[in-house]
């Protein structure tokens, strides 16, 4: 490829090297021939053919200028163009340089800042850790307390049951006391009566009494509660019960119960402090995530190096400035000079044209016409100095720019730079960016380019995969299992809800074996629905009342009298107390014969939920606890996978996109080949077409200007007749 580009070069410097052998041979030739008043002289006869051949050669000599001054103006514009470019070229590439150092020094910053960003699950994690164990603790109360709630509940209408029991009881044991004291009281007062009122009926002289008789024999005691079974062998195995206050034991219970969620935090307190210390601790992988990361030593070296380079090319550059400026001049000067030749054709022409326009006028001067002959004389003088320095500085400028342009350029903008360095051979081992790199499969540079400019990052523009185990990294597995073996030391202690206090179980033990619902209640009930006097003792008395004052005799009156008020006072006395205690009695046996049986299945009920509650207790919530903990460590694990994920993916798609390195490959492309190569190239190129068109121009110039000077022939017999026949007369005019 460089033999064929190459080659037009070579024929170019061929034609080349003949321009500044035969140009400069061909104008000392000319001087010689000037010299000696054989070239550029004048026309020796006129002839009829002589117009149309002037004619011709000032269009052509005109034409030619024109050419001339359209590359003069062409090569003015680009010397400009490439001067103003030439400042903003070299500036770009420090800023160039800079941004690839910003690249290679980026990528390990970045892999650092990403690995940093463990700290956002971490905090995560540990705000989550400050509440856990109440979060627990309240996970535990809610699920049980349904529960517990319940058997508190029946615990304390049990105690309030076995109070109102043991009231009941204690009442009946009393009554039954008093009853049977007031029986005894009771009896021979009855019996005295009854006595007393048969031997006053049975006299001869009572009248009407037989009936009074009947019931007076009838006046004797109904219910006997000696017959009851007693109640004190009951009374003494309930002794001292209640010795528990349930209601305020359920209270405690309650409140031991509800604080459940700031005991489980004050006892995970010390496990919550050491899963701490384990989610503080960063992976040793995430440790070296940058620091294995391929490139990771050679991106300093790189930076440095890029670093330098650009330090170093600043003084160079400044330089290239000062040598764009001279270069600037020189072109200026060239181009000034090729525009002199420009100038003195155009003046030749002129002068010449006016020249000839007056020569009909048969008193004319033919100065004008030697004047524009002279110029054009003097743009081929000058065209002749002028062909060597041109030609070699056409030749300097199309050999640089050029070759730039055909063989950097061209290849650069249609890839095949690329391809050529992917070529195995063609750029030396030093140079392999696999082996710079450190990696293990060798890449592509036209494809790394062609990923680049799409925004792809190092992870696949350089194949990564194969040299660096990300995976490695990103293993959390080992950071997983510590966490999880902490998780398994956290334990919540439930002991402290006991439900029933000793004295409470002791009390319902002590219902349960008392034998309340063995009492013979029946027996009571039989007693309590005899009257406590079989005849109504005040009914008897209003009667023998009536007697009183039917009787004949005052003095038998006068007795049943006394007799109808003594029961009166027997019934008001000992009668009606009895029957008031009866009352009692019957609304006491009542009460406990309907619930003691119910009672003491409730108390078996109560004991057997509250063993079992007990000892299920602190298995339900070491269950509760392992799911709550498998929950949170999958919440928490969620975290850190999903921080994971995050930066799998930053590292394979996002961080180090190389985008700037192809950025600063076609910036380098357009400083070098657009803002340099280009208006260079078309710098030389005007300069090539003034040089090429001085030729025609000295051809075209030396030819017309000998028909701009008088004629041989004509100036002989103008001047002999001007000599003398105008003579006198025409330095007279002049004189006057």
């Amino acid at each position: 490829m460089v033999v064929r580009y190459e080659a037009g070069y070579v024929v170019c410097a061929v034609i080349a090297g003949l321009y500044l052998l035969l140009v400069p041979i061909a104008g000392l030739c000319f001087c010689c021939c000037r010299c000696r008043r054989r070239c550029g002289g004048r026309v020796k006869t006129e002839h009829k053919a002589m117009a149309c051949e002037r004619g011709t050669l000032m269009a052509f000599l005109l034409l030619t200028t024109l050419v001339l001054l359209i590359g003069v103006v062409c090569a003015f514009v680009t010397n400009q163009r490439m001067h103003e470019q030439m400042a903003p070229g070299v500036e770009a590439v420090p800023e160039t340089l800079l941004s690839l150092r910003g690249l290679v020094s980026d990528v390990p910053q970045e892999l650092q800042a990403v690995a940093q960003q463990l700290s956002l699950p971490q905090k995560r994690v540990l705000e989550e850790l400050d509440g856990v164990g109440k979060s627990i603790g309240s996970t535990i109360y809610t699920q049980l307390k349904s529960t517990v709630y319940e058997v508190l509940t029946s615990v304390n209408s049990l105690g309030q049951a076995l109070q109102l029991s043991m009231d009941h009881l204690q009442a009946l044991n009393a009554t039954l006391v008093e009853l049977r004291e007031g029986q005894r009281d009771l009896e021979p007062a009855v019996r005295e009566r009854r006595e007393h009122l048969l031997t006053l009926l049975q006299e001869p002289g009572c009248q009407d009494c037989t009936e009074a008789q009947s019931r007076a024999r009838a006046l004797e005691l109904g219910a006997d509660f000696d017959q009851v079974s007693p109640v004190d062998d009951v009374l003494h195995r309930l002794k001292g019960v209640p010795e528990a206050n349930f209601s305020s034991m359920v209270q405690e219970e309650n409140s031991t119960f509800n604080a459940l969620p700031l005991l489980a935090a004050l006892q995970t307190a010390n496990v919550v402090k050491e899963l701490k210390k384990v989610i503080a601790q960063k992976p040793e992988g995430l440790r070296t995530l940058a620091e294995e990361f391929p490139g990771w030593e050679a991106a300093s070296r790189w930076s440095q190096a890029l670093e330098e380079v650009e330090q170093s090319s600043r003084p160079y550059l400044k330089e290239m400035q000062r040598y764009e400026k001279y270069r600037w001049i020189l072109g200026c000067v060239l181009c000034s000079a090729v525009l002199l030749v420009v100038v003195c054709n155009l003046l030749g022409l002129n002068l010449g044209i006016w020249g000839l326009a007056a020569r009909e006028d048969p008193g004319h001067s033919e100065a004008k016409g030697e004047a524009g002959a002279r110029f054009l004389m003097m743009g081929v003088g000058f065209s002749f100095l002028l062909a060597a320095p041109l030609i070699l500085l056409v030749f300097a400028t199309f050999l640089v720019g050029g070759n730039v342009q055909t063989l950097v350029c061209r290849s650069w903008e249609s890839r095949e730079l690329y391809k050529f360095a992917d070529t195995p051979g063609n750029l030396p081992p030093s140079m392999n960016l696999s082996q710079l790199l450190g990696l293990k499969k060798n890449i592509s540079i036209l494809l790394a380019y062609q990923q680049c400019k799409e925004g792809a990052a190092l992870w696949s523009v350089l194949q990564l995969n194969d040299s660096y185990d990300l995976e490695k990294h990103l293993n959390i597995s080992q950071y997983t299992a510590k966490l999880q073996q902490e998780l398994q030391n956290l334990k919540i202690d439930v002991k402290n809800l006991d439900l029933l206090s000793p004295a409470a179980h002791r009390d319902l033990e002590a219902l349960q074996s008392s034998g309340l619902e063995n009492i013979h209640y029946s027996t009571f009930l039989d007693q309590i629905q005899k009257p406590v006097v079989n005849t109504d003792v005040e009914k008897l008395a209003q009667e023998l009342e009536g007697l009183a004052r039917t009787q004949g005799s005052s003095v038998l009156g006068q007795q049943l009298q006394e007799e109808a008020q003594g029961l009166k006072n027997l019934y008001q006395e000992k009668v009606l107390p009895q029957q008031s205690l009866v009352a009692n009695l019957n609304l006491t046996v009542r009460a406990l014969a309907s619930s003691a049986p119910n009672l003491q299945t409730e108390t078996s009920r109560v004991l057997d939920n509250v063993t079992y509650l007990k000892g299920q207790l602190p298995t339900w919530a070491t269950s509760i606890l392992r799911n709550e903990s498998e929950c949170f460590l999958t919440r928490e694990m969620g975290y850190f996978s999903q921080y994971v994920a995050w930066v799998r993916e930053e590292v394979t798609q996002h961080i180090a996109t190389c985008q700037p390195l192809s950025r600063a490959l076609d910036n380098g492309r357009v400083i070098l080949c657009d803002m340099i190569a280009d208006p260079w190239n078309a710098f030389w190129f005007c300069l090539a077409w003034c040089t090429f068109f001085l030729i025609p121009s000295i051809i075209f110039a030396v030819k017309t200007s000998k028909y701009f000077r008088p004629i041989w022939k004509r100036l002989s017999s103008t001047s002999s007749e001007e000599t003398q026949l105008f003579r006198i007369p025409r330095v007279t005019s002049l004189r006057l």
